[in-house]
């Protein structure tokens, strides 16, 4: 019995534990929390934002729709690409960079600016714009002229077919020397949003409700054999048969 009792606790602990919340995503902002959270509870996956000090937050789900939980959060872009505006990319440092590094900068500080923006438009789950601006040849009679591309995923229930001009322009008119039809917009719809079955209350209940009583069964069985070894036990006395004589 001795054996028993810490067996049955175990299974009582892992039975418990599979209702716990696990922990999918760390270091959050409170709005990125928010926007994670409806995006699992419209897809039927439990979800839930936990922080310890209101600036850095936690995003988590139950531990069997953990998987599902990622699942739904990638196909919607999340957690979002961070960018670097053109501040971050030319912050002061101790060293004086060449002009090549100085244009490189410029040309990655832009491209992740106009991602940003891109990406801030509603239904754009992603996007990514990617800058080519030649060097100039000063020896050439005609410069090559500068080009730019725009990969942009979407939401497919929106249609973002009309808004191509917009972008197109936002994005000649941001970068000096661009010309419009060089800009090339390129749109793929995301993967739909996959509802997961809700899990059924009496599944969930189930399995901590056998671990919990199968503990109790456990303790019990263990405390009446500890206090019934200490009582003395009865002797039966043998009937005689009819006929034989008593002892």
């Amino acid at each position: 019995m001795r054996k028993i009792l810490p067996a049955v606790l175990v299974a009582a602990a892992l039975g418990l534990t599979g209702c716990a919340e696990k922990e999918l995503y760390g270091g959050l902002t409170e709005r990125e929390a928010n926007e994670m959270v409806a995006v699992l509870q419209n897809a039927n996956v439990s979800a839930s934002k936990s922080s310890k000090d209101g600036k850095v937050w936690a995003l988590k789900t139950r531990a069997e729709q953990f998987s599902s939980a990622v699942a739904v959060l990638h196909d919607q872009g999340y957690p979002r690409d961070k960018f670097e505006s053109l501040g971050e990319v030319f912050k002061k440092e101790g060293f004086v960079s060449s002009p090549m590094e100085q244009r490189a900068r410029l040309m990655y500080g832009l491209s992740q600016e106009l991602s940003q923006t891109i990406s801030s438009i509603d239904g754009v789950v992603q996007a990514r714009v990617h800058i080519a601006v030649p060097e100039a040849d000063p020896l050439a009679e005609q410069q090559k002229p500068s080009s730019a591309s725009v990969f942009i995923r979407h939401n497919p229930d929106v249609d973002l077919s009309g808004q191509v001009g917009s972008i197109k322009a936002l994005v000649t008119n941001s970068i000096e020397g661009l010309p419009y039809d060089k800009v090339t917009v390129v749109m793929f719809p995301a993967k739909p949003v996959m509802v997961a079955t809700p899990a059924s209350p009496i599944r969930s209940f189930t399995m901590p409700a056998i671990a919990i009583l199968a503990a109790i069964g456990g303790v019990g069985a263990y405390v009446f054999s500890r206090t019934s070894r200490g009582k003395p036990r009865r002797k039966l006395k043998t009937l005689a048969e009819p006929g034989t004589p008593a002892a």
